[in-house]
């Protein structure tokens, strides 16, 4: 399968997502398909076969800081097992781009895990600089880990 025999383009509506649910780590539903579609700055692209299946996507978080311009932040990129090496999450990381400044972002940026070969060679191969001294901090769990921290309450 070669680039005309796919396309990407955005997501028509939630039920798209649910049936794409294969390409996510986990399975999407129709609650967190239409809440991600309906949040400002918020995007996903497909990249679909001739049929119209889904075999990749991405997604993207305009994000933006008072003291810095517009950025276009890789949420997450994946494509079909069966459809790597394709080109495929190079097209798609191509159009978020594009989707980005049109957008107004002047940036792009991204994490991936350093054994990550893959996703590392893409990037790279995009022009990207791969930040070896980045550390990146997760917190799984917010009621967990600051328990018992209440939200504070804002006017």
């Amino acid at each position: 399968m070669g680039a005309s025999e796919w396309n990407i383009g955005p997501v028509a509506d939630a039920a798209e997502l649910v049936a794409a649910s294969g390409l996510f780590d986990n399975p999407v539903t129709g609650h967190g398909a239409r809440a991600f579609l309906g949040m400002p700055g918020h995007h996903l692209l497909l990249a679909r076969s001739g049929d119209g299946t889904a075999v990749g996507f991405v997604s993207g978080v305009v994000m933006r800081h008072p003291d810095k311009d517009a950025e276009m932040f890789v949420y997450e990129l994946g494509v079909d097992g069966s459809f790597r090496q394709r080109g495929i999450a190079t097209a798609l990381l191509r159009a978020l781009a594009a989707l980005g400044l049109e957008l107004g972002c002047t940036g792009m940026w991204t994490g991936t895990e350093r054994a990550n070969a893959a996703a590392l060679a893409t990037y790279r191969s995009l022009g990207a600089v791969v930040d070896a001294e980045s550390v990146f901090i997760e917190w799984d769990s917010l009621g967990a880990s600051f328990a018992p921290l209440q939200a504070p309450d804002l006017p």
